[in-house]
């Protein structure tokens, strides 16, 4: 399979999935529904603490030792997130090399950008939290800001970048050539460089795409830190509880969920035969059909949460539910991606190290694979209903706080259904 192949549609053409797709609609909305009405009946107050909860993981050593090992600790934790960093310089450089001079085909760079860092992250992040936050070789630059971020921009920058990656990765005529990657991670470096010495570190905290992405799929990671910095052991749902509203905040988790979306749609026989016909061109079409698509999941979100404001009568939601997006937006990528870096990152390893060695394309059977896409589109909007039950009863009286959550139910089944619809039709 050549590199071309890999990125054009996410996961690969696997027409093959034995789920029948009746039985997944089945499931998804019994279990939405079943969790709906479970919550409402059940789950009465708010549980989720945030950044506030929280069990501290603490060295192991004697009383008089504590204090001492813990600057020690934090010490020692500080030099291995610059070891790290340089160790991402490093791995970026080899990358950027294989672009520069590899070989026209089975060119091991665009796998090393589009399998091992973009799509690892996710399960990375899951697993270890902000984990690019920690790598980001640009956090090796001195910290020197030379005016205040401006909170209005807060997370725009950030989905523009998303929406420029997801662009050069499904839209772009060629996404796979080295001379596309090369432009978008100039862009990209360039973009960095003058934030980041224009506003500091804080600018990588916001407008750094990668480092966002990474940050806010870490959310849900059982490991993560309370307000005061002490590391813990969370409830994921606290973690994610800990999402604060900011500008640009929705923008960006739409644009993860419609990147998705359309890397779904863009496989299909119509948008194919569409692409082929196009009065504008491939590029052309594909850029619109991009850009309705993320309108779209983020028009349906916008007026869900619309008439959820007007039945609790309150006003201003859509930037404080943004965070029952993100389990939506990670089920679809780990269904969307999965095969993707279970097959091939250990091609893009092949590749790298250049080993005598092939890729087996049959290394995880369909039925795995339908089954791990069913159930992380489902179990994300599972989530989803559960944080979102939990803010309603924080934000929306309580006389209308279940009858307020209807609009959102409705939108997690329109999500589900489009959802299963993309992978499995």
């Amino acid at each position: 399979m050549t590199a071309a192949g890999v990125v054009a549609h996410g996961v690969g053409e696997r027409s093959d999935l034995p789920i029948p797709i009746f039985y997944a609609y089945a499931g998804a909305f019994a279990a939405l529904v079943v969790s709906f009405l479970a919550l409402g009946l059940l789950w009465a107050d708010s549980r989720f603490r945030g950044d506030l909860a929280g069990h501290p993981v603490r060295l192991l050593l004697p009383a008089r030792l504590r204090l001492p090992g813990r600057a020690w600790l934090a010490g020692r934790a500080g030099r291995a997130r610059g070891i790290g960093r340089v160790l991402a310089l490093l791995a970026a450089a080899y990358a950027l090399g294989w672009l520069l001079v590899g070989p026209a085909t089975e060119n091991a760079g665009p796998y090393l950008v589009y399998v091992l860092f973009w799509v690892g992250l996710v399960p990375a992040s899951l697993l270890l939290g902000p984990v690019w936050r920690a790598l980001n070789p640009f956090r090796l630059l001195p910290d020197r800001p030379r005016r205040e971020y401006p909170a209005r921009l807060g997370y725009w920058p950030a989905a523009a970048g998303l929406l420029a990656f997801t662009w050069t990765e499904l839209v772009a005529p060629e996404p796979a050539a080295p001379a596309t990657l090369l432009l978008f991670l100039a862009l990209y470096a360039a973009a960095q460089l003058a934030g980041t010495l224009a506003y500091g570190h804080a600018w990588l905290e916001r407008g750094d795409p990668f480092e966002v992405y990474s940050t806010l799929i870490g959310h849900l990671s059982p490991l993560g830190r309370r307000a005061d910095g002490t590391r813990v052991l969370r409830n994921p749902f606290d973690g994610l509880d800990a999402v604060a509203p900011a500008p640009g905040l929705v923008a960006t988790v739409c644009v993860l969920l419609g990147g998705t979306a359309y890397d779904g749609l863009s496989g299909s026989p119509f948008w194919v035969n569409a692409l082929q016909t196009a009065p504008i061109g491939r590029t052309g079409l594909g850029t619109a059909g991009l850009l309705a698509t993320v309108a779209g999941v983020a028009l349906l979100y916008a007026g869900c949460l619309g008439v959820a404001g007007l039945i609790g009568g309150t006003k201003g939601l859509a930037g404080r539910f943004a965070h029952s997006l993100l389990p939506i937006a990670v089920g679809y990528l780990v269904a969307h991606y999965f095969s993707l870096l279970v097959i091939e990152g250990r091609h893009a390893v092949v590749l790298a190290l250049g080993m005598d060695a092939e890729a087996d394309p049959n290394a995880v059977a369909p039925g795995t694979i339908a089954t791990v896409q069913v159930l992380a589109i489902v179990l994300g909007h599972v989530a989803g209903v559960v944080a979102a039950h939990d803010r309603s009863v924080r934000l929306l009286p309580p006389a209308r706080a279940v009858a307020g959550q209807i609009p959102l139910f409705v939108l997690m089944v329109c999500y589900t259904t489009g959802g299963l619809t993309l992978l499995l039709a």
